[in-house]
């Protein structure tokens, strides 16, 4: 029962030591991702400028930068976690997930102020959103990815060295 306890501590922990950066990673997005216009009609909002790829550049500015922590905290966990890789595989997975998350909601809020009155309707800013939500996964897939390539190189070198090949 203690080694199980002691798993879930170490998971729990970064699970824990992710999701600030999650926060982290919500204001980056929100400060580097462009808002989309729209006008507030009878029929509900409406894209003031139709043609407009602010939609795809903020999903893409979101995959980019959550992208960017995953692969981050992929290596630094790696090398932080030699005696418990798989407890902090978990954790990775599960704490990309939950910062990913934290993101979102972060820089969802942290962008979209009132403009200005216009005879269509009222137009606003709105706040940031995604609307792929696959990206939500880019932060615990690279995490785990480049945690598992690294592993991957290391444990294929040491069993060459080991074979003497």
């Amino acid at each position: 029962m203690r080694y199980v306890r002691g798993n879930l501590q170490v998971a729990a922990l970064t699970v824990l030591v992710l999701a600030p950066l999650g926060v982290v990673a919500g204001f980056v997005w929100s400060a580097v991702a462009p808002a989309s216009r729209f006008v507030l009609t009878d029929a509900g909002p409406m894209l003031a400028d139709p043609e407009a790829q602010t939609l795809i550049e903020a999903d893409g500015w979101f995959a980019v930068i959550t992208g960017g922590f995953g692969l981050l905290c992929g290596i630094a966990g790696y090398v932080l976690a030699r005696r418990r890789p798989v407890e902090v595989l978990v954790g990775l997975a599960g704490g990309g997930l939950l910062a990913g998350y934290l993101a979102l909601l972060v820089g969802g809020t942290a962008k979209g102020t009132l403009q200005a009155a216009a005879p269509g309707g009222l137009t606003t800013t709105t706040s940031l959103g995604v609307t792929a939500h696959g990206v939500l996964l880019a932060w615990p897939m690279l995490a785990t990815a480049v945690f598992w390539m690294i592993e991957f190189v290391f444990f294929s070198r040491e069993r060459r060295e080991v074979r003497g090949i």
